[in-house]
């Protein structure tokens, strides 16, 4: 055999030993730190904004905010959600004096107040008068004022509450939102029944104690209640629209304002 005949022979030995060594590489042997380097590292996966998972989660009413800020933020919401415990138990227990206080010893609060009157009149007025004899100065009695800006915004805020609920009234009176009518019939006739039995102390009273313990409650657990008032609001829309569609569907509407065109 000839040397020229030997050379492809020898190439082809080499290409295969280079193929092989390709594959040994890549599949046995392990990386070098500079595959390392030259590798970018794969980023995990990030979890979905907070915000977006808070939207999906269904709150009572349709809030958006915490139940602190709905309550106004301010200390009376402190109160109400027991920040201050000591604050809180003195004021509903305070409430609870007056109220038993009130209705257990059937006192009136006219009568109170002009009995409280009477007593601190006539012992300003004793001390005044006695002071000058046995040398000792008389009562300091500031001179109370109530300020015109303050009664001022309460008025435009009272005002504007007023022709709100006017404005909606008269929506609901022309016929125009049944939902609001009917909503605005039961609170009326719950209303009504809650005040046949007790008088307005008592619901005063009663609607005190909730706020000081329903909004505390909720807060505490509003993660399990949201699912319950959830599947209660889908219930309620269920038999609604069912109720649509078999009587509210079938009113007639507009035929006053047909009768006046004509």
């Amino acid at each position: 055999m000839t040397e020229h005949d030997e050379i492809p022979e020898v190439k082809t030995e080499s290409l295969m030993d280079k193929i092989s060594e390709k594959l040994h590489g890549d599949g046995g042997s392990s990386p070098s730190h500079a595959d390392f380097e030259n590798k970018s590292p794969v980023k995990p996966s990030s979890p979905p904004p907070q915000s977006s998972m808070k939207s999906r989660i269904y709150r009572l009413f349709g809030r958006e905010k915490p139940v602190h800020k709905v309550l106004g933020g301010g200390k009376p919401a402190d109160v109400f959600l027991w920040r201050n415990k000591k604050i809180s138990a003195s004021v509903l227990g305070g409430a609870t004096a007056v109220y038993a206080f009130f209705e257990l010893l059937e006192y009136h609060l006219i009568t109170l107040v002009c009995h409280i009157s009477i007593l601190a009149l006539a012992i300003m007025f004793l001390w005044s008068n006695v002071s000058a004899f046995i040398n000792k100065s008389p009562p300091r009695i500031p001179e109370v004022q109530l300020p015109e800006d303050l009664f001022l915004q309460i008025a435009a805020e009272v005002r504007i509450e007023i022709n709100r609920a006017l404005a909606m009234l008269r929506n609901v009176a022309s016929g125009r939102e049944i939902k609001s009518f009917l909503a605005i019939i039961a609170g009326l006739w719950v209303l009504s029944i809650v005040g046949s039995w007790c008088n307005f102390l008592t619901l005063f009273y009663m609607t005190f104690v909730l706020l000081h313990t329903v909004p505390v409650l909720y807060e505490k657990y509003e993660d399990k209640i949201d699912p319950f008032a959830e599947k209660a609001m889908n219930e309620i829309k269920k038999q609604y629209a069912v109720f649509d569609a078999k009587v509210l569907s079938k009113i007639p509407r507009g035929t006053m304002k047909d009768k006046k065109k004509a």
